[in-house]
């Protein structure tokens, strides 16, 4: 049987890509149905949707036709993915807040499938307090994203992060999210980017850490059909396709957002967590005086990895741990694995152009051996040990409840 997805289009210009999106995936095998807003209606027409999935398309919370059986809940379920394509300020405001006045929300308040947004809107719009309110609660309910990406907008002139993801991108992260692959039904997390410790308001301790691979694996991950958590420290990244992103930016605030996300059956963890804090943050700018240079008293963060790699219950199968080195890259990593107390280490020597670069050369050490692996892409270190974890839970027994 094939795959069936809900595409709710929103009422923004981006709405025309939508039926591109419909092309994309019906090439894939998927069977799509079509509810389409009353402001979509303005920027492309129910017809042209309808021609394109080969039957009507959806309008009307009120459609008596449709209504005599609770059509609304239909929709919702006869579904395996829904997709919100646009989706727009207005439309994520409604469904933040639960709020379900016409059909499209409806739908998306009585759905217990997965559903996946492709914001699409002025990057004022995007960048504003309220929306980005709404895009946390929306991840923190476990909605997925997809974009929005950056470029050129519908106004002239106009520039920035808002542009609907491409018709490609979204039927990819679709289908990661449809994904029959070998970790479907697994729960990963990944944390990616650096942590930021705060001196005084203006001031903190952090690293160059970019989060680029992180990120990486995260989707490849997701690629292959894990649910994943990505828990990130401050970058400049958007959210991979397909997965749910929360952000942090202490080490303990990364450290409770990891803690959350268990049980799970793999954690990565990638990022690079700040190993000192300041014991006291200023609560007002530290100023130059004539007592000289204020001294400021370090404390130890928790450590993630260690924490996480502790035995029982709620361990993951498989604990993968970073190391970042910049001397003495294998003795550390072997060393570290043995501290911490984790299943695996991919180590890499960061004394280059690694942190913030697109490359990286990595030594997977596992506790039976190691592997150097040459300098490749980071998207390509990502999908190699996606693939290795992929491998391990599969040769593993089930976890105990």
């Amino acid at each position: 049987m094939s795959k069936r997805v809900l595409l709710i289009i929103g009422g923004g210009i981006a709405a025309y890509k939508s039926l591109e999106l419909i092309r994309r995936l019906k090439e894939r095998g998927v069977a799509v149905r079509v509810v389409m807003t009353e402001a979509a209606q303005r920027f492309a027409t129910p017809l042209a949707a309808g021609a394109l999935v080969g039957e009507r398309v959806f309008t009307d919370l009120f459609d008596q036709a449709q209504e005599f059986d609770v059509g609304h809940i239909r929709l919702a379920r006869e579904c395996d993915l829904i997709i919100v394509a646009p989706a727009t300020a207005d439309l994520m405001a409604k469904a933040a807040h639960g709020l379900a006045n016409d059909l499209a929300t409806a739908v998306l308040l009585a759905t217990d499938k997965p559903v996946l947004l492709a914001p699409a809107m002025n990057p004022h719009m995007w960048a504003h307090a309220a929306t980005q309110r709404n895009v946390a609660t929306l991840n923190a309910d476990g909605l997925r994203f997809v974009g929005p990406n950056e470029g050129e907008m519908a106004e002239r002139g106009e520039r920035g992060l808002g542009r609907m993801a491409e018709p490609e991108e979204i039927r990819d992260a679709a289908l990661a999210l449809l994904s029959d692959g070998p970790l479907k039904g697994k729960r990963a997390l990944v944390t990616a980017g650096p942590t930021i410790e705060a001196i005084d308001p203006v001031r903190f301790l952090s690293n160059r850490s970019s989060g680029k691979q992180g990120y990486a694996i995260a989707a490849a991950l997701a690629e292959l059909g894990a649910d994943v958590t990505l828990v990130s420290g401050p970058t400049n990244l958007a959210a991979p396709a397909g997965l749910k992103r929360v952000d942090v930016e202490s080490a303990r605030e990364m450290m409770a957002a990891s803690e959350a996300a268990l049980p799970l059956d793999v954690a990565v963890m990638v990022a690079a967590v700040a190993d000192w804090r300041p014991t006291e943050a200023a609560d007002e700018k530290l100023k130059k005086d004539k007592t000289g240079i204020p001294a400021i008293n370090l404390t130890e963060n928790p450590d993630i990895l260690a924490t996480l790699s502790k035995p029982g219950k709620k361990r993951p199968k498989l604990v993968v741990g970073f190391a970042a080195e910049t001397d003495n890259v294998e003795d550390h990593a072997r060393a570290k694995i043995a501290k911490k107390g984790c299943d695996w280490i991919v180590a890499n020597d960061v004394s280059g152009d690694v942190m913030g670069g697109a490359e990286n050369q990595v030594l997977l050490i596992k506790k039976d051996g190691a592997e150097a692996w040459p300098r490749m892409a980071k998207n390509a270190v990502a999908r190699k040990l996606a693939a290795e974890i992929a491998a391990a839970l599969s040769s593993k027994p089930p976890r105990r409840s």
